[in-house]
């Protein structure tokens, strides 16, 4: 009995030094396994990480697939086709005539089939108006190679804002005059436009005349049939990303 004991003891540990190579290849095989099954749960759940921020964000800057218009003070928004006889009637940009940095002409004319941006400024502004001029050139460098859209921006001091004064500024502040026009010209002109043509105050139901001060961090989004498409706050990093968009949007129109 001893014997056959040693006997199945000795045979059993012939076995295992035989199999061994067998065995540490399996657990080679299953150390291996392990790891790609991990790898693929983590990349599995990185992807699905991505997906989801990619669509939060999508929900969060495409609000819509075409903007309102807007036709007064109040901005409260019309929901039209682009061929809805309401169009027909309904406010537009009128006429102006102003001068830009460079000495020249600026009308509606310029800005003829044109989406624009629009904001109201003055050259030495030691408050709101840096920012402004800041993200107006964000802007500006969005769509440097898009012809189809422009800024305009005003001064509300335009006696002191000369075109020569508008040029220095321009320089110092990077402005493609191709793209971007600093204009100057008659002061009831440039504020009638802001207030009663843009609605670029917020002072609802208050009457102000020329030699009340026109001041404003609003932007004006303006398409290519001189209509109102949206207000934003100038000063504001997601108003400005959200504006970028909307002009986008404009595009596809």
């Amino acid at each position: 009995m001893v014997n056959y004991t040693i006997t199945m003891k000795q045979k059993m540990a012939e076995y295992l030094v035989l199999k061994e190579p067998y065995f540490a290849l399996v657990s080679r095989i299953s150390l291996w396994c392990l790891i790609l099954c991990s790898a693929l749960f983590a990349s599995s759940c990185k992807t699905e990480k991505k997906q989801a921020v990619a669509k939060a964000q999508n929900e969060v800057t495409s609000r819509v697939e075409a903007l309102p218009y807007y036709g007064e003070a109040t901005f409260t928004p019309h929901w039209f086709s682009s061929d809805s006889d309401s169009l027909k009637n309904f406010h537009k940009i009128p006429d102006f005539e102003l001068t830009n940095q460079n000495g020249e002409l600026i009308t509606n004319a310029t800005f003829e089939n044109k989406i624009y941006i629009t904001d109201f400024f003055f050259t030495v502004c030691p408050g709101i108006c840096p920012k402004m001029t800041e993200n107006m050139t964000r802007i500006q460098e969005e769509f440097i190679e898009n012809d189809e859209v422009l800024l305009l921006s005003h001064s509300v001091t335009p006696d002191y804002d000369t075109p020569e004064v508008l040029q220095k500024y321009a320089k110092r502040k990077k402005v493609n005059p191709k793209k971007w026009h600093l204009v100057t010209g008659d002061k009831e002109l440039i504020y009638d436009l802001g207030r009663n043509q843009y609605f670029v105050e917020e002072d609802l139901g208050i009457t102000k005349d020329v030699n009340d001060f026109l001041h404003t961090e609003n932007f004006i989004l303006i398409d290519q049939n001189k209509h109102i498409r949206g207000i934003y706050n100038g000063l504001n990093k997601a108003s400005i990303g959200q504006l970028i968009l909307d002009v986008r949007t404009l595009q596809a129109e």
